[in-house]
């Protein structure tokens, strides 16, 4: 167990931050943060996350919870909270939420409570829309600039993470090496 799992095991009394779910919890670090801490991540169920990651399969009933997690006294939790609300186009739940400035950016940072045609979406070079997690091919040898090798075509860059201010990149490793790959060379796998 991480140090920042058994802070945020203390911090929540070791249940899901949103639902209370005591099962299957693991950290999940709020994007676009890039490392996991205390600051950065909270205690999530499985069930959580799956829908977080994967807009296709939420189910509305199970974010009930929203209306007690928005409510919680930590940061992180609020942040998260408030990104589901707004996908879940809560605006009552919404307009009782108070987040300074500088939260409310943060929460924004996804592009979570923007209008579709402002939303910035990464799509593959088959239109295939991508989601931080995913595992995708490359379609062509790619030169890895500040690095010695060719990220060669067919290899799999799997866990991706979302380029959140550009959807023309996506980050992976390739051959251990963290990479930004545009993804117009990537096609997801299922």
């Amino acid at each position: 167990m991480s140090v920042i799992e058994k802070k945020l095991k203390d911090r929540s009394d070791s249940k899901c931050e949103l639902c209370s779910n005591p099962h299957d919890l693991q950290v999940y670090n709020i994007p676009p943060d890039p490392k996991d801490t205390l600051e950065t991540s909270i205690l999530a169920c499985k069930t959580c996350v799956n829908q977080i990651e994967n807009p296709d399969t939420m189910d509305t009933n199970h974010w009930r919870c929203l209306s007690d997690s928005m409510w919680n006294e930590h940061l992180p939790v609020q942040i998260v909270s408030w990104r589901m609300l707004s996908r879940l186009k809560q605006h009552d739940l919404l307009e009782m939420m108070y987040l300074d400035e500088e939260a409310l950016e943060w929460a924004k940072a996804t592009g979570e409570g923007e209008e579709d045609e402002g939303k910035i979406i990464h799509k593959d070079s088959n239109g295939n829309i991508l989601q931080d997690g995913d595992s995708v091919v490359l379609i062509k040898d790619l030169d890895v600039k500040g690095a010695n090798f060719t990220a060669k075509r067919g290899a799999a860059v799997h866990n991706i993470k979302l380029v959140w201010d550009n959807a023309e990149q996506i980050e992976g490793r390739v051959e251990g090496q963290h990479i930004v790959i545009l993804t117009q060379y990537v096609k997801k796998t299922k």
